[in-house]
């Protein structure tokens, strides 16, 4: 057995060679910092370190996310493809070691001995037939060894490259998942915020849709009264139908965004559901921190996982370096042979056999060169996607800066014009009343306040979506989302 480990661990020790490039990041192919005027204060909250069941403060909303973590098909999906990808990596792993086999056999065989005058030659040169066979020996042999078979040296690094490539690709599939696990807790979020939002909307046509039908039934008895004319009576009646027509147009909204919503929880959610939270208190009110774009490497899973894929791709140069180099394996075992079964394991039945193997390919019409330019490009091709997953994060990130500033403002505008139009309303109700002005002015400026307090909840909601947005491409709860459904 000692002749056998000896070749093996000076195989393991000679292992040294490394032909695969040297891991480097490449540099940042983006500017150092986000824009100065989309960062009007330092945030509090640290996204990746701020888990989604502490970010989402409705229980609705948190109870959706949680089951679509749970039940979701895609997420079972990238589950099981980090199965498959960890048990591609063990497999490779595993070919780094020698395989010890353990064999045993037990032959029992009778001899059949030609008898004399066999085989004699007949007339015409022709072979005759044998003239008898007499009884032959009965034998037995008995073995049992211990062998490696065809186990590779690694001096020039090809199996341990092609280890680190597998274990790249079961990384960068963990980090896949992580990712979507964002995305969906995102696109959860950004889903049940739109519902909210349609409800909210619902909530002001259908006040609306009452005041109009009241007014139109008004407008009516003047008409008939001979004190309002039919053009009162009409316009009366087109805003009616305006507003119960976008109570329609957002009920199907609602029930769009419902089936989608049962898309992405993958499940039936438990009933009743949790009361849900007006728009205005579904996220916390302290402001992410941006931080620097240098921050995305570590804290986005994308950004991870392209890494990871570099990795592998430079391995894979490694492994097509190493086949220019001669491939050597050892093969050998050692055991006990004997005739009979007592007495099998003694030192008189002892035997062994070790052999390495050498193979070097010499004439491949370019095989080995066409293998290595394919690597190479490759890993051209992962330097490209990983620089272009960092711009796009970048431009994610900005993106949703501009949309926390400029949002902010066009709320407090639209809020301003709400509350003047409001105003305005009151004041042509008042004046009406007082036979200033006539009805179509009052349903003019109705009408006008109607769909400004409907374009304020729709700002809102954007708002909200935005700092969901800003939240995912943070890298928000990268660290803590996969546990948050445990």
């Amino acid at each position: 057995m000692r002749n056998i480990l000896l070749p093996v661990l000076v195989g393991f020790l000679l292992v040294g060679c490394q032909f695969a490039p040297e891991h480097q990041r490449p540099m940042l192919p983006t500017n150092q910092q986000y824009p100065a005027s989309l960062q009007p204060g330092q945030g509090e909250l640290i996204a990746s370190e701020v888990s989604w069941n502490r970010f989402f403060l409705d229980p609705r909303l948190r109870l959706l996310i949680d089951t679509a973590l749970e039940h979701n098909r895609d997420m079972q999906i990238a589950v099981a493809r980090i199965e498959e990808a960890r048990g591609q990596f063990r497999v490779r792993d595993a070919d780094r070691y020698p395989t010890l086999a353990l064999g045993a056999s037990a032959v029992r065989s009778r001899s059949a001995i030609p008898s004399a005058g066999a085989g004699a030659s007949g007339t015409g040169g022709s072979a005759a037939p044998a003239a008898g066979l007499s009884g032959g020996g009965v034998t037995e042999r008995y073995t049992v060894e211990v062998g490696v078979a065809a186990f590779e040296l690694d001096f020039w690094g090809r199996v341990r490259n092609l280890a680190e490539g597998a274990r790249a690709e079961y990384l960068a599939t963990l980090e896949a998942q992580r990712a979507f696990q964002l995305s969906l807790v995102g696109d959860v979020a950004a889903t049940y915020l739109s519902v909210r939002g349609a409800e909210q909307r619902m909530q002001l046509a259908q006040s609306t849709v009452a005041n109009r039908r009241d007014e139109v039934r008004i407008s009516r008895v003047r008409l008939d009264a001979g004190i309002a004319s039919a053009l009162e009576y009409n316009q009366a009646e087109a805003l009616l139908a305006q507003a119960q027509t976008q109570l329609a147009e957002l009920r199907l909204t609602v029930a769009q965004q419902q089936n989608y919503l049962t898309l992405l929880t993958g499940a039936a959610t438990s009933s009743p559901l949790p009361e849900p939270y007006p728009l205005d208190r579904q996220l916390p009110a302290s402001a992410l921190a941006a931080g620097l774009p240098s921050e995305l490497l570590y804290s986005r899973p994308d950004i991870i996982a392209a890494e990871e894929r570099l990795r592998a791709a430079r391995a894979n140069i490694g492994v097509a370096r190493a086949a220019f180099f001669p491939s050597i394996s050892l093969t050998g075992n050692a055991g006990y042979a004997s005739g009979e079964l007592d007495g099998l394991i003694s030192g008189d039945n002892k035997f062994w056999s070790i052999g390495p193997s050498v193979t070097l390919p010499i004439f491949d019409f370019g095989g080995r060169d066409a293998n290595l330019t394919v690597a190479q490009a490759r890993e051209n091709i992962a330097i490209a996607e990983y620089e272009r997953t960092i711009q796009a994060a970048f431009r994610e990130v900005a993106d949703a800066l501009a949309g926390r500033r400029y949002l902010a403002e066009q709320l407090a505008l639209q809020e301003d014009n709400v509350a003047t139009l409001g105003n305005i309303a009151e004041l042509a109700r008042d004046r009406y009343d007082e036979g200033v002005v006539n009805f179509l002015q009052v349903l003019d400026a109705e009408r006008t306040l109607f769909e400004a307090e409907q374009a304020l909840v729709q700002i809102q909601r954007a708002k909200m979506e935005n700092l969901v947005a800003l939240y995912i491409a943070l890298g928000g709860g990268a660290g803590t989302v996969a546990t948050d459904s445990q």
